[in-house]
């Protein structure tokens, strides 16, 4: 997951180590911290395949002003994607197996590109991880049906809150679902589809 991003994010742009560690905790969230312990190894691993190149500055060069006082050295160094890593991050962008949405922070960060997938490969991971969340929401209502006698109202809300959640994933999938299949219809009259609402009926 964390070198998918890596990838992602330097397809968009070179970024020396700090910015990329600020972009990667924008794009993953809550759903992961990233130290510079697991940044670095990761960036040390692309440079070994040859997806990135690094570009040493000016020692004397200075960080952006919001950068932490201890940044060192290799905050400075500026990552580059290669075509070869361009490939790759398009190899990986058009996978659409179980592991694109099966694990609910490799889908948020996969969501989080969707604008480097191909139409058919993101409906194919919309609808892999609405099938996933529908499976969890049965075995959620399943096990609740079961254990509601046994449990305290305070742990009977608490699974009540997990289903609740579960059920706002399952309806946004759905929104996001429809959207994609009305995106991807074309225009009626088979004209160019110029992004404007379609116009009233005439009386």
């Amino acid at each position: 997951m964390l070198e998918f991003a890596i990838l992602g994010l330097l397809h968009q742009a070179p970024m020396h180590g700090y910015e990329l560690r600020k972009q990667l905790a924008q794009v993953l969230g809550g759903l992961r911290s990233i130290s510079y312990g697991s940044l670095y190894p990761a960036l040390k691993r692309l440079h070994a395949a040859g997806y990135v190149t690094t570009d040493e500055p000016d020692p004397r060069a200075p960080l952006p002003a919001d950068a932490p006082p201890l940044t060192g050295r290799r905050g400075k160094v500026v990552y580059t994607i290669t075509a070869e890593g361009k490939e790759r991050f398009h190899e990986l962008v058009g996978q659409s197996g179980p592991e694109a949405y099966d694990d609910g922070g490799l889908f948020g960060v996969r969501l989080a590109f969707f604008r480097h997938t191909a139409a058919d490969v993101r409906l194919r991971i919309l609808e892999g991880r609405r099938r996933t969340v529908e499976r969890q929401r049965e075995g959620l209502r399943a096990s609740l049906s079961r254990t509601r006698e046994r449990l305290d109202r305070y742990t009977l809300e608490l699974q009540r809150h997990g289903l609740d959640s579960v059920d706002r994933e399952v309806r946004w999938l759905a929104e996001l679902i429809d959207r994609e299949l009305t995106d991807g219809q074309p225009p009626r009259d088979g004209g160019a589809d110029t992004g404007d609402p379609p116009a009233p009926p005439r009386p």
